[in-house]
């Protein structure tokens, strides 16, 4: 195809899809200067929660781009299971406590507030019809509008992802076995009852929300998936519900109800070209602990700055493929657990002595604080270079510091989307080291509180942060020197 010329494009970036993942991208691209537009093919937002809650990881992510005061007051816990066996997820130690009842159109409401804020193109009633890669723009086709041009193309479509389909991505994985209902509802009282919880002939699940709302979630077992094109009734959902518990909810109002099923698929790669896909439109699982938006979210806040840094020109496209080494993996990890739980949530009699087995496990809190880091993504470390700092690769913990006699809490600065070189020693040689790359990367000295002995950040003195929070190089402790760490994750020197 022939070149287009950077004037001839209508936005340096497309985004299908303003879902949690195509929001939290507009926002990140828009956060450094990036023009990008966002086609949404409903004409407003559907107020459908799919997903509730924030997990610890998605916090600390909000936190540190200053949006979890836009949520107004959370209701926080350290409540958490693995398949409906209860988990402390106090265990982990984190300064911050999971969301538990944030139904997902508010995080859509947040999100889509926070880029139109920052100047992103968003434009409901656009629907996704096709597209056309060439070798320096991608070509997009809009349904009964013009065509739009961009150097990349970001599928956030959810599931059934119209990009994926037509850029040909693999998607591998295993189709579903059962389907489940759920249902918010107005106007009755149910006892909770936690996810997986097992009744003669299936599973059931309800959960208060707010506004007076009860989420129900129930599975028949041994029933097959009927693979509709529409949601079913709620009669058919009141049915179910009265054929497993006895109890009789025809009376309630619907709110909402859906169906989904236990498909667990990966795609094999996360980018193709200038074709890249997020969320959803990258994995599909069963919905066990909220963790499909969640993760959502986080694989936006890893591609937002390192797809910036190529359209600015001051990385190589190369850049890119780390998104998907570093993420797909993540979404590796992310169908095991949810499979893993899949067998506890759904699964009959045949089970229970494997629920128990794992049950009693948790009872070693170093069983439980594994399975705690992996369902709330605190375990995620990225490989960034070898070394012996025992956080390289993780996300630099939330501390309070001190920087010209003022305190400030880590998570601020990180507020601009830049890199941030963290000088915990006044070290000027450091800091001149880091001279060629300030256009970039943020030079900040601050004193730490006292670590104790055990903290993995005892002795150190200075973490270069990339702009997702990750740590990609600490002295002492990295075996690479700081101008090449920054060279592989900043680009050249100026």
């Amino acid at each position: 195809m022939n070149a287009i010329r950077e004037a001839e494009m209508d936005a340096s970036v497309v985004i299908v899809g303003a879902g949690p993942a195509g929001l939290m991208l507009a926002g990140e691209l828009r956060l450094v200067g990036v023009d990008v537009i966002v086609l949404e093919r409903l004409s407003e937002r559907s107020g459908e929660s799919r997903g509730i809650g924030l997990t610890l990881r998605t916090m600390e992510v909000l936190d540190q781009r200053g949006l979890l005061s836009r949520f107004g007051p959370l209701e926080t816990s350290s409540a958490g299971h693995f398949g409906g066996i209860p988990l402390d997820m106090g265990v982990l130690g984190a300064p911050i406590e999971a969301a538990r009842t944030v139904p997902q159109s508010v995080t859509e409401t947040v999100l889509e507030s926070w880029a139109r804020g920052l100047g992103a193109d968003i434009r409901r009633g656009h629907e996704f019809a096709g597209l056309e890669a060439g070798d320096d723009h991608v070509t997009v086709h809009v349904s009964e509008r013009p065509s739009l041009t961009a150097e990349y193309v970001i599928g956030c479509d959810g599931g059934r992802s119209a990009v994926r389909k037509t850029a040909g991505f693999d998607f591998p994985g295993t189709a579903a076995t059962t389907e489940l209902y759920l249902a918010d509802i107005r106007g009755v009282e149910l006892p909770p009852r936690m996810i997986g919880e097992q009744v003669p002939g299936g599973m059931v699940m309800s959960a208060r929300m707010p506004n007076g709302v009860h989420r129900i979630i129930v599975n028949e077992r041994g029933v097959p998936p009927q693979h509709r094109s529409a949601p079913p009734a709620f009669g058919e959902v009141a049915d179910i519900w009265k054929r497993l518990t006895g109890i009789d909810i025809s009376h309630a109002e619907p709110v909402w109800v859906s169906v989904f099923g236990d498909a667990a698929r990966l795609v094999t790669q996360y980018r193709r070209g200038r074709v890249l896909l997020a969320g959803d439109a990258a994995h599909v699982h069963l919905p066990a602990g909220g963790q499909g938006m969640n993760t959502s979210i986080q694989d936006a806040v890893n591609l937002g700055w390192k797809l910036a840094a190529v359209l600015r020109g001051s990385a190589p496209p190369e850049l890119l493929d780390t998104y998907h080494s570093e993420r797909h993996e993540v979404g590796r990890r992310l169908l095991a657990n949810t499979r893993a739980q899949s067998l506890f949530i759904l699964g009959g009699e045949e089970v229970s002595p494997l629920r128990d087995v794992v049950a009693e496990l948790l009872a070693y809190p170093e069983v439980e604080r594994q399975l705690a880091a992996r369902v709330s993504g605190l375990d995620i470390r990225y490989d960034v270079g070898s070394g012996s700092h025992p956080l390289l690769g993780a996300r630099l913990p939330r501390i309070p510091l001190s920087r010209n006699r003022h305190a400030v809490d880590s998570a601020e600065l990180l507020r601009s989307g830049r890199g941030v070189l963290l000088d915990l020693a006044d070290n000027p040689a450091l800091r001149h080291r880091a001279s060629d790359w300030l256009d970039r990367v943020d030079v900040v000295t601050a004193t730490p509180p006292p670590f104790d002995a055990t903290d993995p950040l005892a002795g150190t003195t200075a973490v270069l942060l990339r702009p997702d929070g990750h740590i990609a190089w600490a002295a002492p402790g990295s075996d690479h020197d700081l101008p090449m760490a920054l060279t592989r994750w900043f680009g050249s020197a100026r």
